[in-house]
């Protein structure tokens, strides 16, 4: 799934190829994307992109005051076309989900891989309307973003780190790749209890949290869409490397799996060399 670091460098790719650039059409393939009729698809043709922003995972195209807001959950993604091809697309059973093209004859298509359909667009006077944006806590990367605050958002939660790092209304942006190295980096158990944290651990795990998506970001900054996957995976430290050896310690990157997903993380240096069995049988690590 995309996360805030991959979103952002896709805002700032959008922005140099659409601001100041004319939408001409909008062709959704797949209908169940949209999420919204009114206003309609059709608002946006003719009107001139002034600006696309993030809000966590949620791209913003500003169409003169009409937003295009997609969220691309776990499978989707947005593949820029220099040249569109001719003709209308075909419906069909394809991953292309929805193309916007422009008057310069450029262009990108969203597409879904897989059979769980959750790529969702919407289009909107305000992107606040959209339910998921209305919902989201603070972006983790913001200047006003301090650890006080950070802190004050862990006191007294009583979930795990690694779902607590991973909720969208307490931060927005951090997903299951990202929430696993940042908690790799700081030494922490996915199991410890968010609010057991002392000021020494809230410290260490902010601390985490800004310097890994940060670097992401860096990393990713001024790519085209078409390398962010590649990037992302390359630059993950314990996310996606069951098995490999941890770059830190040479510990083995151990799994945790879930019925919809996992987590990967380093024994030595976040359980006290403890492995976690699974979700039902292990006891909370501190």
């Amino acid at each position: 799934m995309p996360e805030l670091p991959e979103v952002d460098a896709l805002k700032d790719f959008l922005a140099d190829h659409l601001v100041g650039r004319r939408i001409v059409r909008v062709l959704p393939v797949a209908v169940s994307v949209l999420k919204t009729y009114e206003p309609p698809l059709s608002a946006l043709e003719g009107r001139e992109v002034t600006a696309v922003r993030r809000f966590g995972k949620f791209l913003d195209v500003d169409a003169g005051g009409t937003h295009l807001v997609t969220h691309l959950a776990r499978a989707g993604w947005l593949h820029w076309r220099d040249t569109l091809p001719d003709g209308p697309p075909r419906p069909g059973k394809g991953p292309l989900a929805l193309r916007v093209a422009l008057e310069t004859g450029e262009g990108f298509d969203l597409t879904e891989a897989g059979t769980q359909k959750r790529l969702a667009v919407y289009v909107v006077a305000d992107p606040r309307a959209v339910p998921g944006v209305a919902r989201l806590g603070p972006d983790p990367l913001a200047g006003d973003f301090d650890e006080e605050r950070f802190a004050g958002l862990l006191r007294g939660e009583r979930r795990q780190l690694k779902g607590a790092l991973r909720d969208q209304s307490l931060i927005a942006g951090v997903g299951n790749a990202y929430s696993d190295e940042i908690l790799h980096a700081a030494r922490m158990s996915p199991f410890k209890l968010a609010s057991s944290l002392t000021p020494e651990e809230t410290h260490r795990l902010f601390e985490a949290l800004r310097v890994t998506l940060a670097e992401a970001v860096e990393r990713s900054h001024g790519l085209a869409a078409g390398r962010l996957k590649a990037e992302k995976k390359s630059g993950l430290r314990v996310h996606g490397r069951a098995g490999e050896s941890c770059p830190v310690c040479g510990d083995t990157i151990r799994e945790v799996s879930f019925s919809d997903s996992a987590l990967q993380y380093c024994p030595t240096c976040q359980t006290g060399g403890r492995p976690l069995a699974d979700r039902r049988m292990s006891r909370l690590l501190k």
